[in-house]
């Protein structure tokens, strides 16, 4: 049973190395920047990262319960040796002890390993994208046509897919529409108030007499 449920982390583990390698891979500049505002773009891949994030809670609860186990297992040990138990200490008593201590300790660090390198592939992500950001610029400022265009909007907008960015984009809209509506009704007071003024001067103006 644990093997079963040890398995899936090992693939995801295998799995996080082959996209860190990818990620690493040397690419040209287009392709790389096309690659990259895809990735940030797809909303498919959006809610693939939003799973990963639930599986990588599990595994944190994984690795929690492996260490715990190899602290069970290491003051057992203790004791057993404390108590002179030649039982325990000598043939298959003291085999499965250490298989128990073996397979914590490799449980745990497959979980261990798959939650750093969980973190190492969302900065390396960051990274690339704020260096692609910073190339992006550098071409701009060269005078490079292709560095002003729509792919250079996608790229500095790149990052924001998903239902979370498209939630910011729907707060950032409705902020400025409040502000707009502000301003509107700002300017609908002043003319009101101005138009008051002018009736009340009309009302005081005396009349000539015919």
């Amino acid at each position: 049973m644990p093997s079963l449920i040890y398995a899936p982390v090992f693939a995801l583990l295998v799995f996080e190395m082959t996209i860190f390698g990818l990620l690493i891979v040397p690419l040209p500049y287009t392709m790389k920047r096309n690659l990259f505002t895809f990735i940030s773009e797809n909303p498919l891949i959006a809610k693939l990262q939003y799973g990963m994030k639930i599986t990588f809670i599990f595994i944190l609860i994984l690795f929690i319960d492996s260490v715990n186990r190899v602290y069970s297992v290491q003051v057992e040990l203790a004791k057993t040796k404390q108590s002179n138990n030649s039982a325990m200490l000598e043939g298959s008593g003291r085999m499965e002890v250490q298989a128990r201590k073996f397979y914590s300790q490799r449980n745990m660090y497959l979980c261990g390993f798959t939650l750093f390198l969980s973190l190492i592939l969302n900065r390396t992500y960051v990274m690339i994208l704020d260096t692609l950001r910073l190339e992006e610029k550098v071409k701009r400022y060269e005078g490079d046509p292709k560095a002003s265009g729509k792919d250079s909007d996608r790229l500095a907008n790149a990052g924001g897919a998903g239902e979370i960015g498209k939630l910011k984009n729907q707060l950032a809209q409705k902020d400025r529409d409040i502000e707009a509506l502000k301003k509107q009704s700002e300017g609908l007071s002043r003319e009101y108030n101005n138009l008051g003024d002018q009736m009340s001067n009309k009302d005081s103006t005396p009349k000539k007499d015919r």
